[in-house]
């Protein structure tokens, strides 16, 4: 047998290395990776045939995205947002997935999703959980503290004013004059002092600019700092997760307030130390005790709810390939 391993299509001004992290996840249970498939072109697949672990977002090509004949899936933490079911839930695509169940899923709202088509689905959590392969022994974490993606669904300059048009656009619609609001709401929750000292990541480079082997190493560098890291605040999903792998203190900022963003996290954020807050108002309240704003000395220990999640999905993808 043959094994795949997913890449992705970028968009016209960045990428996701968090999409790398999720293929990272998957290649450690493959004996060998034969070939790289795109997730946006699974039926035009027609080389040897491969088993393929079938995990992430689910996915931008929504009226055609049935994989060939020539792919075995692997179906665990499959993600089909609520932008795509729809159309990715046709008489054929429910056919398909009914093939292949049952379904795992990396969100409940997915599953929920799918049993309602009567597909047999069920909620496995993200693969990423299962990274702590990467995890190193506690005398080689150092002090670095990582502030990754904080708060990214607000407008940010890289976006706002990436070309001529979408500022004009943004500019217009007002988004051009709500960029400071990412930083104010920073600051009521984190110190002057850690905002100046912690190491800023960001987990969605320009596009077109590395080659897939790149992406894949830019993702496990990535891994080899949050392994060592202090601490840990993100709103990326997948730099928390991992972090849980591999025993890293993470705080999961959450100020997403669209249903698009939030059917993602269904069953995923009760496995973090959490801040939540109000977009509008920068209102927030955290899940666990947190006297005045997290500083560097702010010590946080990781919920550990993940271990059994972590456990069935290794056994699923183990039992499937």
């Amino acid at each position: 047998m043959k094994y795949g391993l997913l890449t992705y299509d970028e968009n016209k001004r960045f990428f996701n290395v968090g999409d790398n992290i999720q293929s990272l996840a998957a290649k450690q249970f493959l004996p060998q990776v034969d070939t790289l498939i795109n997730r946006e072109r699974l039926g035009e697949y027609q080389g040897d045939p491969v088993k393929l672990i079938m995990n992430g977002w689910f996915t931008h090509n929504i009226h055609d995205w049935i994989p060939s004949d020539k792919i075995d899936p692997v179906f665990v933490s499959f993600h089909m947002n609520n932008t795509a079911a729809s159309a990715m839930l046709s008489e054929k695509g429910i056919t398909y997935l009914k093939k292949h169940e049952p379904i795992g899923c990396r969100d409940q709202f997915t599953a929920d999703t799918l049993k309602a088509k009567g597909i047999d689905a069920y909620f496995t959590g993200c693969l990423t959980l299962t990274l702590d392969s990467y995890k190193v022994d506690d005398s080689e974490r150092g002090e670095d503290i990582y502030i990754v993606d904080p708060l990214y669904s607000y407008p940010r300059s890289e976006k706002v004013f990436y070309n001529m048009k979408l500022t004009v656009k943004n500019i217009l619609n007002g988004t051009a004059f709500k960029l400071g609001k990412k930083n104010k709401h920073l600051k009521k929750f984190i110190s002057k002092e850690l905002l100046e000292s912690a190491h800023f990541i960001n987990q969605e480079p320009p596009s077109n600019t590395y080659t897939d082997e790149e992406k894949f190493t830019m993702a496990e560098e990535l891994l080899h700092k949050y392994a060592k890291a202090k601490l840990v605040i993100t709103s990326r999903i997948h730099c928390a997760l991992p972090c849980l792998a591999m025993g890293t203190p993470v705080i999961f900022v959450n100020g997403f307030d669209s249903f698009v963003d939030s059917c993602r996290f269904d069953g995923i954020l009760e496995l973090f130390n959490r801040i939540d807050i109000d977009s509008k108002t920068g209102k927030y309240v955290a899940n666990f005790p947190l006297e005045g704003k997290v500083d560097k000395n702010t010590m946080v220990k990781n919920l550990e709810k993940h271990y059994d999640l972590a456990k069935s999905l290794r056994d699923t993808v183990v039992k499937k390939l």
